[in-house]
């Protein structure tokens, strides 16, 4: 059958046994029997009959698409004569077939040196508390840490009081501002080390 033929085929296609959509998956069973001699690989008109058989159903799922309620909208499409273009939308239904995954399921995460320690010793994690904190200098609610954060607040004071701890060491003629944005850049650095360590850890790495 040629393509102008399939072209004037009718768009109502009966079927002994109706046949089951899932449109939300643009899908359609077929449950009809099929005669295994229209099947036969030594049949010379197998391939016509599959094709009539795919024309009919994918007809059949079609005509139930077409039956869905219809949006049209009009949008520009921003060329350069500023034109409308029409867009036609279905709204399909929920998928009532459950499909496949596309890819397997990730492996479960090694534990890290500290989980494992804290499961052994039933150590609950600690709850998650709020990134911002209440200024009361500024009366406004800043980071905790980060970019204006509050750990930060030091570097903006012109007097800074001494930590008692620190009176008679080394760090007791050391500008605080600096002190402490050293101690921040050591902390990081610290963070930065345990993070590879668990990682390194999780992984059974050597």
């Amino acid at each position: 059958m040629s393509a102008e033929d399939y072209k004037n085929l009718p768009v109502t296609v009966e079927k002994p046994i109706p046949v089951n959509y899932d449109l939300g998956n643009l899908a359609v069973f077929d449950n009809n029997v099929l005669d295994k001699n229209d099947l036969d690989s030594s049949n010379a008109s197998r391939e016509s009959h599959i094709k009539s058989l795919t024309r009919d159903n994918v007809q059949l799922l079609v005509n139930q698409i077409l039956s869905l309620p219809i949006k049209t909208t009009t949008e520009s499409t921003g060329g350069s004569n500023n034109q409308g273009a029409t867009v036609t939308l279905l709204q399909l239904p929920d998928p009532t077939s459950e499909l496949p995954r596309e890819k397997p399921l990730p492996k479960p995460k090694e534990p890290t040196k500290w989980e494992k320690f804290a499961a052994k010793k039933g150590i609950q994690p600690k709850a998650k508390t709020s990134k911002m904190v209440y200024d009361e200098a500024s009366g406004e609610w800043v980071p905790k840490w980060g970019y204006k954060g509050k750990n930060k607040s030091i570097d903006d004071q012109w007097l800074v009081e001494l930590d008692d701890k620190k009176k008679g060491t080394e760090e007791e003629l050391i500008d605080p501002r600096s002190l402490n944005r050293a101690e921040r850049k050591d902390l990081v650095k610290k963070n930065q080390k345990q993070q590879k360590k668990n990682l390194k850890n999780g992984l059974n790495l050597k």
